[in-house]
């Protein structure tokens, strides 16, 4: 093939190589504007694997470029006066520009030609001269930008400003390093390439940028003032930039850039110029490796070049938008350090650790035991305090945090696990029956702390379906306390009652036909009989298919309000541990707190503040009428997943009214407000909305969304993003989870009921064989 590299990069040098391996009989060019020795960076990351990945494709690069390596195994985190380290991380740098001569001397030996001071603009004798075209030149590609609509390009600059200077120091571990200033906080990230040198980042916000004056400084400048700002840690290094020949002071705001498709015709996109990474899980280069060896290993698998362009990119989109999804994360992370900068320095340490994700809790455990072992045995002592047995650290092992109490007033949960409230479909006319006796008391027996009923209405016309449980007629509370006389009688969960009004989204069929042959979902289809009024803030229908509901009046409030109160003291009646409001997923309180089913022009409607008027007059009747040493919950969806719907202030808004109403834990859900709603979906996907609310509005919180592994429980509690974890369909299909994976941490403390112990005892030993 005769083959142009736009931009001589390292994607563009590995491509040209792994080519020329497979077939040196190939004709390849790399053209790049700059001139050989020129660099523009200072050091580059690599990880064991992308090591690998690059030895399996040309172990004599990889022999030259592990000689140049800087290495080493440690973190440390300084922030508040501490220093706090982990160990075992095992990175290795290099310099960028010893890596590029290292990859063009190899290129030239397997016979690409490399033209530098060549600058190369789209254009159709460009692509009617070469067989294949990459564009390897960069986040700001021309080539790509030749036709942005096709190739689908999003970029999103992301808030920070940030600046790569180099130190001539060898930092001899990867070094986070935070100062408060007057002007807010400024942070480094540095990392040693050779023996006497390390990249230096510096990162703000942009409103710590211009207040501390960056923006009006040239690059000279910038580098004095960051060495006096980080002189303590510098050792009497000196920082410089090796950006001279941008003007002005070379700080940047990093694009986030995702590109719909890579290849068009005879062009693809490689590395940034399809794809950024945020440099902060420095994985840029990361990516344009093994992007390169991709593409050589399928243009030499016998397929039309349309159809290898088109497998490449299937291939590699998938790991390109896992890296991507860790990136956000990561830049978000830090974007909000003022979120996290009231941690306990052991705590935002190890929050930093896990903010992409991608490192968890078990994984932090194989790289350093010891760190793991100090943060469980903090977590312990601090939310438990000195009398819980669990606290007693020279003779007891730590405990995972995910089975460490918390108390909410005189309620002690005996872990965080929550079995989240799901909707069985099961009741008849509102009551109970044998199904949910043995449903909740199987997952009451399972392990969990704590137990919640599915939602349950507080009148009949405030079901979702003629399935749902209610909580209005005396009948109610006898159905109610069978099963948590059951619970308390049998296991040591904590239950808690959650109280709704389905409001817009009542009156619906139960989503699956009684017909065993009938596979079709039925929610949100209004019944085909027998449906009733439906009340809401507004007349907004939930859809085209439902019924438009009556816009509520004054005697309506009164009249929800005494329910949801009546409904309170059933609770109590049955003997309830806990209550929950649910204002979330577009029931009616729900409908209330959004904007976008509530259209209201009075003092119910408008801003958050009136917005949120009768969802705390029906919290603030309940919590009158609850018990005082029990603890009350409200379930909020922190976000519409909808540009005209709630905004990250709305939900922190709506947190502390209800906290500072009385509520002593906030369930932290997201969306099913409207059907137009965009969610994103991954692991726990709504974790970050619970990680906001706890650390802004400094409340406790309930994190639920795709949890369904021990150690997404335990990396988001020991991160304090959460203060329990509720799993819904994991308790579905495994009744008994927490005793699971307390078998599989090995922890012996959560004790299954006496009747299930042989069996637990044999679960134990598998799990340990298989271990072993």
């Amino acid at each position: 093939m005769h083959i142009a590299c736009v931009g001589g990069g390292p994607a563009a040098l590995v491509f040209a190589i792994s080519m020329k391996l497979r077939n040196p009989r190939h004709d390849i060019v790399v053209f790049e504007r700059n001139d050989p020795g020129d660099t523009f960076g200072w050091g580059v990351v690599f990880s064991d694997q992308t090591m690998e990945n690059l030895r399996a494709n040309d172990p004599k690069s990889a022999d030259e470029i592990e000689a140049g390596f800087a290495h080493w195994d440690d973190i440390d985190v300084h922030i508040h006066g501490e220093t706090i380290t982990s160990s075992g991380h095992g990175f290795v740098g290099i310099g960028r520009k010893r890596l590029l001569n290292i990859l063009q001397a190899r290129a030239r030996e397997l016979g690409v030609r490399l033209e530098f001071k060549t600058e190369i603009d789209p254009s159709p004798e460009l692509f009617a001269g070469y067989d294949l075209v990459l564009a390897c030149d960069g986040a700001n590609s021309k080539l790509r930008s030749s036709d942005p609509a096709h190739f689908g390009v999003d970029i999103d600059i992301r808030a920070n400003k940030y600046i790569w200077l180099g130190a001539n120091k060898a930092f001899e571990a990867f070094t986070f390093a935070f100062e408060k200033t007057e002007h807010g906080w400024i942070w480094a990230h540095a990392y040693k390439f050779e023996d006497n040198s390390s990249t230096f980042i510096v990162e703000c916000s942009e409103a710590t940028w211009q207040s501390f004056g960056f923006d009006k400084m040239s690059q000279e400048e910038t580098c004095r003032a960051a060495e006096k700002l980080f002189a303590k840690y510098l050792d009497g290094a000196t920082l410089s930039t090796n950006a001279k020949h941008l003007r002005g002071s070379a700080w940047l705001n990093f694009p986030r850039i995702v590109c719909g498709t890579w290849h068009k015709d005879n062009l693809i996109l490689m590395g940034d110029a399809a794809h950024t990474a945020h440099f902060s899980i420095g994985s840029g280069t990361k990516l344009a490796f093994e992007d390169a060896i991709l593409l050589a290993q399928v243009l030499h698998g016998g397929k039309p070049l349309a159809d290898a362009l088109a497998e490449y990119h299937a291939e590699r989109q998938v790991e390109v938008l896992k890296l991507q999804n860790a990136a956000r994360n990561s830049t978000e992370w830090f974007e909000n350090i003022d979120r996290y900068a009231t941690l306990e320095p052991l705590q935002f340490t190890y929050s930093l650790l896990t903010r992409s994700q991608r490192v968890s809790h078990e994984n932090l455990r194989l790289r350093d035991k010891t760190f793991v072992r100090r943060v469980e045995s903090w977590f312990a002592e601090k939310d438990c305090g000195s009398s819980d047995p669990h606290t007693d650290l020279k003779v007891r092992a730590p405990v995972p945090p995910m089975f460490v109490s918390l108390q909410l007033r005189d309620l002690t949960i005996p872990n965080r696990v929550v079995v989240s409230p799901m909707c069985m479909y099961s009741a008849v006319d509102g009551e109970v029956n044998d199904f949910h006796l043995v449903h909740y008391g199987a997952r009451a027996s399972g392990g969990a702390g704590l137990v919640f009923t599915e939602m349950t209405d507080v009148s009949a016309d405030a079901r979702i379906t003629p399935g749902c449980a209610g909580m209005y007629d005396s009948k109610h509370v006898a159905a109610w306390k069978r099963i948590v006389d059951y619970v308390h009688a049998h296991t040591n969960a904590k239950f808690a009652l959650q109280l709704a009004h389905a409001g817009r989204k009542g009156s619906t069929r139960k989503p699956w036909s009684e017909d065993p042959n009938d596979k079709r979902d039925y929610s949100d289809q209004p019944l085909e009989t027998g449906n009733w009024e439906l009340i809401a803030p507004s007349p907004i229908a939930w859809s085209e298919a439902n019924a438009t509901p009556r816009e509520m009046t004054r005697a309506d409030m009164d009249s929800v309000k005494a329910n949801f109160v009546r409904a309170t003291l059933m609770g109590e009646d049955s003997g309830f541990d806990m209550l929950e409001l649910h204002c979330g997923h577009g029931y009616l309180l729900s409908a209330f707190l959004t904007p976008i089913s509530n259209r209201r022009a009075d003092d119910y409607g408008g801003g958050i503040e009136n917005r949120l008027r009768f969802p705390l007059e029906v919290f603030d009747a309940m919590r009158a009428a609850w018990p005082k040493h029990k603890p009350m919950s409200v379930r909020i969806s922190a976000t519409d997943w909808h540009d005209d719907g709630l905004t990250a202030e709305d939900s922190i808004a709506i947190a502390e009214a209800f906290a500072e109403a009385g509520a002593d834990l906030i369930d932290v859900s997201a969306g099913q407000t409207t059907p137009l709603a965009k969610p994103v979906y991954g692991r726990m996907f709504q974790t970050p909305f619970s990680d906001r609310i706890r650390n802004e509005a400094h409340v406790k919180t309930m994190a639920v969304g795709n949890i369904f592994e021990p150690d997404h429980v335990n990396s988001i509690l020991a991160a304090g993003r959460a203060d329990l974890c509720a799993l819904a369909r994991p308790h579905l299909m495994d009744p008994n989870w927490s005793l699971r994976a307390a078998a599989e941490l090995g922890y012996g403390k959560l004790a299954p009921p006496k009747q299930y112990r042989t069996g637990y005892a044999q679960m134990q030993r598998m799990l340990a064989r298989k271990d072993s």
